[in-house]
């Protein structure tokens, strides 16, 4: 049995795509999934998950991860009739996230610190492109730093307003993006501890 925490793009965000927790909670289950718990109204779901593949074989996180991904994606598409990007991470992912974050102790507001979580890592040419619009001063006081799957913001001026969005950072990187903020971040990782 393994922790895995969920991590939903894009519902009940201005009153579209909504889903109630509790429902989601239920599809979790559906789905065969234990100890489901949900945490606020954007998408962020923690479960246990028995992998049932022939364990002979050397078994691939990011490929169980992406097959979780999948199962989700498809059962709300079934259910609600709309697509909806859902993110995989496990609790050591979680904690190296935390542990990485290149912001702290460099800045003392955390409440300006966001993660967006990718849907996998963007490749170098797709990261230049990004690099190359920072060295044109196009974000201005935002800060960010991509290691891995995960884009670390620092967003001095909120990030309600900054240019490094979800749609920005999927247009240049080419993959998905899904964002929540430091408390958040640090929160799904002790539910799921």
């Amino acid at each position: 049995m393994k922790t895995y925490i969920s991590i939903l793009r894009g519902i009940n965000v201005g009153g579209k795509k909504k889903i109630l927790m509790a429902d989601l909670k239920k599809l979790y289950e559906i789905l065969g999934f234990s100890n489901v718990q949900t945490y606020i109204q954007s998408g962020n779901i923690i479960f246990d998950y028995q992998n049932t593949e022939n364990h002979n074989n050397k078994i691939d996180l990011q490929e169980i991860q992406q097959n979780i991904s999948q199962q989700i994606a498809n059962k709300i598409s079934e259910q609600y009739d709309f697509q909806v990007p859902v993110i995989i991470r496990n609790i050591e992912e979680m904690e190296s996230c935390i542990k990485n974050n290149p912001f702290i102790g460099k800045y003392a507001d955390l409440d300006k610190f966001h993660v967006s979580f990718l849907s996998q890592k963007p490749t170098e040419s797709n990261i230049d492109e990004l690099n190359d619009k920072a060295k044109e001063g196009y974000f201005g006081d935002d800060e960010y730093l991509i290691l891995g799957k995960e884009v670390y913001l620092y967003c001095p001026n909120g990030y309600g307003i900054t240019k490094l969005s979800n749609n920005f950072l999927e247009n240049k990187l080419k993959v998905i993006a899904t964002t929540r903020n430091w408390k958040t971040v640090n929160e799904l990782l002790r539910i799921a501890k």
